[in-house]
């Protein structure tokens, strides 16, 4: 699969999304806060039948969410990554900058309204795919058919 261009066409876009299976969720919420996107669109992706991996930022007390166990760190998640679904703010994004690269994920996934032209192209160069400003679950149901 080749790189995806900052700025993929649907077709492009449809294919690389094909081949993510295994979800890691940056900044997911509890089941407390069901009715944020930072809850219902790993859910709806879970649904789908993606794997999800939770990375909440908060919520220390939490041990699992969607019923698997959490992670505070994308690096400390065994196995490969094929995409990081981040629910950060803009100027949040920096601070997992270096775990984001050092998990390796094929691609990272910034959730509408999030954008970072300075660390995606640092996530670029370090070879990792980034689509900005979208919603995962969005694009995938008006691409793919499916949440």
């Amino acid at each position: 699969m080749s790189p995806l261009t900052e700025y993929p066409d649907d077709a492009a876009l449809s294919e690389w999304l094909r081949g993510m299976r295994r979800v890691a969720v940056l900044g997911i919420k509890t089941e407390a806060a069901a009715s944020q996107p930072a809850y219902y669109v790993p859910e709806a992706l879970q649904r789908a039948g993606l794997e999800i991996v939770p990375v909440p930022v908060y919520y220390p007390e939490a041990t699992h969410i969607l019923g698997q166990p959490v992670y505070r760190r994308l690096q400390d998640v065994p196995g490969r990554i094929d995409l990081v679904c981040v629910f950060r703010r803009p100027q949040d994004l920096a601070g997992h900058l270096d775990d984001l690269i050092a998990a390796a994920p094929r691609g990272v996934w910034l959730q509408s309204g999030i954008r970072d032209d300075g660390c995606a192209a640092r996530l670029r160069a370090a070879g990792i795919d980034v689509v900005q400003d979208r919603c995962l679950m969005v694009e995938r149901r008006r691409l793919l058919g499916a949440p």
